[in-house]
């Protein structure tokens, strides 16, 4: 189809010529079939004049009949509006294309941003099959393992609930490739094919001045297709909370592509072997060490990761050890679920207790278990804390168990206020804020110009340069020749002060896991009156359970 100056669109086909091949059936006609013609005319010449004029009649009557059929319809096709798509149907479309431009690797022809280029094609060379692709954590071009984990699980959640809003939007297949795109990393950052490991990759790159002569990322600012030094691989070889976390990223993203057979069972297995090697199979009873500490993203405890991880791995199996694991009040107690103030209802790349506890109360919500997992999956679903993701979907959830909102001590909360106090986080996001301005870019005609970002900041034709040579354009004061759209920064202070300034990443770098919250939150604000959620796909991997009756009472004593 193609569209003419009038707006109007048209088939190409149907106006083309006839093909060399029916040219060809016309002119070898044998002779027979022109004499049986001639004869047929000759027959049509003696026809019943009154008889010609009725057909004729009939046949102009019935042309224009379908004339007219043909014309009211087609003009009422083309006179339709085309959807009007709400704020949020396009900032989720653009939040999504930031991780387009954050692609590391050999990049695929439909990548669709276009001062983005293939880039460290060679990192990892020597470990196992290398560790090209995966995705630049913010702007630095630096890959980590622990917030790529996260951001993977949080999309993959978001696709679980609402496939249905992202195929709406026109998303789905394109978040599913951003998913997958990142779990194949994933899989090459430790020895996926084995029944235990003993390391993972933490991270490639460095972002602090080494000692012993390697580059900096962080101070070498170049774009990413300029990189050609032999940049630093990190492994780990006791991390809990990144193991569980790579754990949770492969579990739901399994049953995302449950439908892809044999790469689901891929994805479930090396879930399984990642934690396994996160809790050494002690479960609560866990003896070894912490995360080892890194330049970046250092994990503040893992009990949580533990809880999360088991969870995920519980919906993408279904074996019942891991509801045992997560429901046993130890383990809880571990990880402070049920207490620690008010920071533990903050879902981010370090804090899973929001999510943990949200994921198990939709386990009670919609599988009803009872004995004995009832009492601490109510106790988990007391503890959802209002956040804007699990927030949204904690009022879907209500929504779809018929359930009216949620007592809170004296005061009740109709179901509406957590979607209502979702829209006002986003939208202070989306420019409705003291500054006016969008912390999304592109969202709006005023937005940051100085993003904290070495592939926006310096124009696509240069194509090499040392790190002396980049330093120019992170000083400039000039806008990015390159607009990362979709990418949110990290935005004002608690004063609700901004600055727009390139160099200072605490207000203007984007990250993959911040924008991988947004993109949960836009598809959850999408239409919410129809279609909901999807209350069984998550669950499509656990069978029925036949749950023990509990313990008879003791005897009457008197």
């Amino acid at each position: 189809m193609e569209e003419t100056e009038n707006g109007r669109y048209y088939d190409r086909a149907a106006y083309q010529s006839p093909s060399e091949e029916v040219k060809q059936g016309w002119l070898l006609r044998p002779a027979m079939e022109m004499e049986r013609k001639r004869r047929k005319k000759k027959r049509c010449m003696n026809i019943n004049p009154t008889v010609l004029i009725r057909t004729v009649v009939l046949g102009v009557i019935l042309v224009g009949v379908v004339t007219l059929v043909t014309f009211l319809v087609t003009r009422g096709h083309h006179q339709r509006p085309l959807p009007v798509q709400d704020n949020y149907t396009i900032a989720l479309q653009q939040a999504l294309v930031f991780f387009n431009a954050q692609r590391s690797g050999r990049l695929p022809a439909n990548n669709n941003v276009s001062w983005r280029g293939d880039s460290c094609l060679d990192d990892g060379n020597g470990y196992l099959n290398g560790l090209e692709g995966g995705y630049y954590d913010g702007g630095d071009a630096v890959k980590y393992s622990f917030p790529a984990s996260f951001a993977m699980t949080i999309l993959s959640w978001s696709v679980l609930e609402y496939s249905a809003r992202y195929e709406a939007a026109g998303e789905l297949n394109h978040v599913k490739d951003i998913i997958k795109w990142g779990t194949d990393y994933l899989l090459k950052t430790f020895n996926s094919s084995a029944d235990t490991i003993e390391k993972v990759v933490s991270q490639v790159g460095e972002v602090k001045n080494s000692s012993d002569g390697k580059t900096d990322d962080g101070e070498c600012w170049i774009r990413p297709e300029s990189i050609h030094y032999r940049r630093p691989v990190i492994s780990c070889y006791d991390c809990p909370a990144l193991a569980a976390e790579m754990a949770a990223a492969l579990a739901a993203a399994s049953i995302v592509f449950k439908d892809d057979q044999e790469y689901s069972k891929k994805l479930v297995h090396g879930a399984d072997i990642l934690f396994k090697f996160a809790t050494k199979e002690e479960g609560e009873n866990y003896t070894g060490g912490p995360d080892p500490p890194t330049d970046l993203y250092n994990s503040s405890v893992f009990w949580d990761e533990f809880v999360w991880g088991g969870a995920w791995m519980y919906c993408a199996t279904g074996n019942t050890s891991y509801i045992d694991l997560v429901t046993k009040p130890g383990l809880a107690k571990h990880a402070a679920a049920f207490w620690g103030g008010p920071h533990r209802g903050v879902l981010s790349w370090d804090n899973k207790h929001a999510g943990a506890q949200l994921l198990l109360s939709r386990m009670r919500l919609f599988l009803d278990y009872g004995y004995p997992y009832e009492e601490m999956l109510k106790t988990f679903h007391e503890q959802i804390s209002q956040i804007i993701f699990p927030g949204c979907l904690d009022s879907d959830y209500l929504k779809a168990t018929f359930t009216p909102g949620w007592q809170c001590g004296p005061k009740f909360y109709p179901k509406e206020t957590f979607r209502d106090f979702t829209k006002t986080q986003i939208n202070y996001i989306l420019g409705r804020n003291p500054q006016n301005i969008s912390y999304v870019v592109g969202f709006t005609d005023h937005f940051p110009q100085q993003v904290h970002h070495k592939g926006a900041s310096i124009p696509s034709n240069i194509k090499h340069q040392n790190c002396q040579e980049g330093s120019k354009w992170r000083d400039s004061n000039k806008p990015n020749p390159n607009t990362i759209v979709g990418a949110m920064v990290a935005g004002p202070d608690k004063g609700d002060c901004f600055q727009d300034n390139r160099a200072n990443y605490n207000y203007t770098e984007p990250t993959i896991a911040g924008n991988a919250g947004l993109v949960a939150a836009f598809v959850a604000l999408l239409d919410g009156s129809n279609p909901g959620i999807d209350k069984n796909t998550i669950f499509c991997a656990i069978p029925p359970l036949s749950t023990p009756q509990p313990p008879p009472p003791q005897p009457y004593k008197p």
